[in-house]
C-alpha cells in the first residue's frame, strides 16, 4: 500500500515557481509541523551516510537463498552500498496463496526461516559476514497482516478482524485476499508481535526494519514496540509510508519518498520535482527524512522498471535520489541496468552476467554511492546540508546547493529533450574550488562570477568539494 503527502507554505511554493532562490529549511520553519511529547528514538550513528541496497532473496541467485546473498556481499560492499535490507526471510504461507510461491508478505511464522532460503544458521551467517565487513542488516517486518495458515488464526482468532458473521477477513480496501488482517484492539496480539520482532535482534543481532503498510496498524502500537525493542538494542526503524506524519514524532526515523519518485516519473518541468525536494525537509521532524528511490521491489513488479517509466532521464532521477535530502536506496539488478520485471509470486532470477561488477550502471551508481559517503552536505537528517535552489527562468533547468559547513554540492540538471547553455552566477558560500562529478576536473568558482555550462538533453552536473571516488 503506498500514499503520499505534502504540504508547502504559498511563500515556498511562490518562491519555486517565479525563481527565486529559497532555502528548504527556511521553508520548513514555517509549517505547522506538529511535533509528540513522548521522545522519538535515537537514530543510529551509522545511517547517516548510508546507502541501502535491497534484496530480494528469491530471486537474487539461482539458488534464491541466503548463501547466494552472503557470497555477493563482497559485490554489495564494493558497489558503496553498507545496509542490506532483506524482503520477508519468512515461511510463506500455502494456503490461500498466490500464484506457485506466494507472497513474501504472507507470513506463516514470524519466528522462523523461509525453509527455501536455507536455516536459521545460513542466515546468521549472513547477519555476521556482513557485519564484518562493516555493513548493516535490515529485515522486512509485516505487521498488518499474516497468511491465512499462520498457527495464530486458529490459536487467537481473536486477533484478526472479523466481520459481523465473525469471519476472518483480508485488509479492507485491498485485494491481497492471500492474506489475514490483524486486529490490534487485541493486547495479546501486541505483546506477540513485539516479542517476535525482538527475536531477531536477540537471536541474531539484526540492526533495522523496513515495515511494511506501517500506516495500516496503529500509531500507538509502533510507538510502544519500537520502544521496547530498542531496548534490546538501537535499530533504524523505515515505515513504508509517507501520509501519517506521526509514524516520525515517535516510532520512525524514515518514511517513502513516493512524492518524489512520482515526481521523476513525470519529468518535463522543475516545479514537481522541486516541491518534493523541499517537502523533504518541510515535512519532517528534526533529524527525520525520507527514503529516496527510483524503483524498488513494488515498483519493478507492478509498475514497471525504470527504464519503462522514466525512459532517458533514468541517469538523470539517479542523480536526482542521491542529491535530495534523504537515504538513497538500490535494488537488486538496478545497478547492472537490469530491465526486466521481476514475478512477484514465481521463481524469477536475475541475470547477473558473468562480471556484473565490470558493468557500466555499476560503475555509475558506485560513483553515486561514493559521492554521497564523502560529502556531508549530502548525508541524512541532521548530519547534512542546507538545501538550497538557484534562481533560473528556464522551466527545464533545475539548479540547486547543498552545504554542510566547508562541504559543498551544486547541482545542475537538463529536465528536457534539448541541449541548455546556462550562466551559473556564484555567490556567498558557493564560491570555493570543487570537482567534476563527470570528468575528475577541478573547477573554481569565484564569488560575483557567473560560470557558463552546458547540459546536454536529460543530463546533469554535479560539482562537489570532494570528489567520488
Amino acid at each position: 500500500m503506498r500514499s503520499k503527502t505534502i504540504s508547502l507554505t504559498v511563500a515556498a511554493l511562490l518562491a519555486l515557481s517565479t525563481g527565486v532562490s529559497v532555502a528548504a529549511t527556511e521553508a520548513a520553519q514555517a509549517l505547522p509541523v506538529v511535533h509528540a511529547t513522548a521522545a522519538r528514538q535515537v537514530l543510529p550513528n551509522w545511517v547517516s551516510n548510508a546507502s541501502v541496497y535491497e534484496v530480494n532473496v528469491r530471486q537474487f541467485s539461482p539458488a534464491g537463498n541466503f548463501a547466494g546473498v552472503t557470497a555477493a556481499l563482497p559485490r554489495i560492499k564494493t558497489l558503496g552500498t553498507n545496509v542490506v535490507w532483506l524482503m520477508p526471510i519468512y515461511p510463506v504461507g500455502k494456503l490461500n496463496a498466490k500464484g506457485t510461491l506466494g507472497s513474501p508478505y504472507s507470513v506463516a511464522n514470524y519466528t522462523a526461516v523461509n525453509p527455501d532460503f536455507g536455516t536459521d544458521a545460513d542466515f546468521k551467517n549472513l547477519v555476521d559476514t556482513a557485519h564484518s565487513m562493516g555493513m548493516k542488516v535490515v529485515l522486512d517486518w509485516v505487521a498488518n497482516h499474516t497468511a491465512w495458515d499462520n498457527p495464530w488464526i486458529s490459536a487467537h482468532p481473536d486477533w484478526y478482524t472479523q466481520d459481523s458473521n465473525g469471519k476472518i477477513i483480508w485488509p479492507a480496501g485491498t485485494d491481497w485476499n492471500d492474506v489475514a488482517d490483524l486486529n490490534y484492539n487485541s493486547l495479546g496480539l501486541q505483546a506477540a508481535m513485539t516479542n517476535a520482532m525482538k527475536y531477531w535482534v536477540t537471536k541474531f543481532d539484526i540492526d533495522g526494519y523496513r515495515c511494511d503498510a506501517a500506516g495500516m496498524v496503529p500509531t500507538e502500537f509502533w510507538n510502544s514496540a519500537t520502544t521496547e525493542v530498542n531496548k534490546v538494542k538501537q535499530l533504524w526503524w523505515l515505515a513504508e509510508d509517507q501520509a501519517s506524519g506521526d509514524l516520525l514524532n515517535t516510532a520512525f526515523s524514515s518514511n517513502y519518498n513516493w512524492q518524489l519518485m512520482d515526481a521523476l516519473n513525470h519529468v518535463g518541468g522543475k516545479d514537481s520535482i522541486s516541491q518534493a525536494m523541499v517537502g523533504s525537509v518541510a515535512n519532517y521532524p528534526s533529524n527525520t527524512f525520507a527514503m529516496n528511490f527510483i524503483t524498488n521491489h513494488d515498483e519493478n513488479s507492478w509498475n514497471g522498471t525504470e527504464f519503462q517509466r522514466l525512459g532517458n532521464a533514468v541517469k538523470e532521477s539517479a542523480a536526482i535520489e542521491f542529491i535530495t535530502p534523504g537515504i538513497p536506496l538500490i535494488y537488486n539488478g538496478q545497478e547492472i541496468g537490469m530491465n526486466r520485471q521481476l514475478q512477484f509470486f514465481e521463481k524469477d532470477p536475475i541475470v547477473w552476467g558473468s562480471d556484473p561488477a565490470s558493468n557500466t550502471w555499476t560503475a555509475f551508481y558506485s560513483k553515486l554511492v561514493k559521492l554521497r559517503a564523502n560529502n556531508p552536505a549530502l548525508w541524512s537528517g541532521s548530519a547534512g546540508g542546507s538545501l538550497n535552489f538557484i534562481a533560473n527562468s528556464n522551466d527545464h533547468l533545475l539548479e540547486v546547493w547543498r552545504g554542510q559547513g566547508k562541504n559543498k554540492v551544486i547541482f545542475l540538471a537538463n529536465l528536457g529533450a534539448n541541449s541548455i547553455g546556462t550562466k551559473l552566477p556564484v555567490s556567498g558560500s558557493m564560491a570555493g574550488k570543487y570537482v567534476n562529478f563527470a570528468t575528475g576536473r577541478s573547477v573554481t568558482l569565484s564569488n560575483g562570477k557567473k560560470v557558463s555550462f552546458t547540459i546536454p538533453a536529460w543530463g546533469f552536473t554535479i560539482l562537489s568539494t570532494v570528489a567520488a571516488r
